[in-house]
């Protein structure tokens, strides 16, 4: 039986073109898949070295860089003879550290050191700059959990808060009033010597022209704001007295202004007494003669202030030491024994070497000779 068949149909050249483009385009999708991968792969390893790459975390933005941790690094002003900074500020935050036996250090800056404000003190805690004295209590405070005013009756408080208002506000102007009369008043009454104080070596009578025209005459104008500019000396020593009538009276037969713990307010007020009571006795300054003969008790309260934060410390941290950091154990000088000891192995040290030396010399003569 016949099949039929049907030829095949021919190829035609439009065919042919759309195959070859066809093929074309299967290589050029290949092509930029290639592209892709390689691309990815990149990608990839970038990715994988910035993994592998750990970034040095930034150094601390402070001065102290190999700080110990819950280490509090103060800078303040260099030591004075009569008191350990007579900054009441200065002597604020370093009489609370010791109050509460933190560990803290004072760093050696002669003064060249500022706060990111302008200002002294700050401290430092674990790579972190706290500046203002308030700031760095209240702070500190909550950071080292030191409270001194815990238990405190709500009447005490609102006492305190009168009282510290009218020290900062009232008696912190009319002792800077007395202050800064005459430049022999803070010189020769604490016995500066600028040039110590200021770490610097101008002379000593430039230096009191600088302080006369910038920090006394700063002083003034904040004397005038806070409405002392039309008082005369006399009365404006009238106001200081009356305030300190009144922490007088407060204090009464207490051992502190609130019975046998020292709260904030005994820390303020040690700070402003400290800086009266110690003015030398060869310079003029009513308030101090007044606290003496009318107000013995705040004498006591300084005294027992003192004794409890500062102990030894003071003796050492003023008159001719005027160590920055008393506080600080200092390494124990060599005994005899071992002064004695180094002193004999250096003495047998030099016969070694001598010796060798002889022997070398009579191996060359030996030598020569031959």
């Amino acid at each position: 039986m016949a099949v039929e068949t049907q030829d095949p149909a021919p190829v035609t050249d439009n065919a042919e073109k759309s195959d070859k483009e066809e093929l074309k385009k299967e290589e050029d999708v290949k092509e930029e898949e290639k592209k892709d991968e390689g691309k990815e792969n990149k990608k990839e390893q970038k990715e994988t070295k910035k993994k592998e790459v750990v970034k040095a975390p930034p150094p601390p933005a402070v001065h102290k860089k190999d700080f110990e941790k819950d280490v509090v690094y103060l800078y303040q002003f260099n030591r004075t003879p009569k008191v350990p900074s007579i900054s009441p500020y200065c002597l604020k935050v370093e009489t609370w550290l010791k109050f509460h036996g933190i560990k803290y250090e004072n760093v050696n800056h002669n003064g060249k050191l500022r706060s990111k404000q302008g200002l002294l003190p700050f401290v430092e805690l674990n790579g972190e700059e706290i500046p203002d004295s308030e700031f760095i209590i209240k702070t500190l405070t909550t950071k080292l959990e030191k409270d001194m005013d815990q238990g405190l009756s709500g009447d005490q408080t609102g006492v305190q808060h009168a009282m510290t208002t009218m020290i900062d506000n009232h008696l912190n102007w009319c002792f800077n009033h007395w202050l800064t009369r005459n430049i022999d008043n803070p010189v020769k009454g604490y016995n500066l010597n600028l040039q110590n104080m200021m770490g610097c070596k101008i002379p000593t009578p430039v230096l009191q022209f600088v302080v006369k025209h910038t920090y006394f005459k700063k002083t003034t104008r904040r004397l005038k704001a806070a409405g002392f500019g039309s008082y005369t000396a006399d009365e404006v020593d009238e106001m200081g007295k009356k305030d300190l009538k009144v922490l007088s009276d407060l204090l009464g037969d207490k051992q502190f202004f609130f019975g046998d713990e020292a709260r904030s307010l005994d820390l303020k007020a040690f700070v402003w007494l400290a800086l009266i009571l110690n003015v030398d006795k060869e310079v003029k300054c009513p308030l101090r003669d007044y606290i003496e003969e009318e107000c013995k008790n705040l004498v006591g309260v300084y005294d027992r202030m003192k004794d409890r934060a500062w102990g030894e410390h003071w003796a050492e941290a003023t008159g001719e030491k005027l160590e920055m950091n008393p506080h600080i154990p200092k390494p124990e000088p060599p005994k005899e024994e071992e002064k004695k000891d180094e002193a004999k192995e250096e003495k047998e040290e030099k016969k070694d070497e001598e010796k060798k030396e002889k022997e070398d010399k009579e191996k060359d003569n030996k030598e020569e000779e031959k």
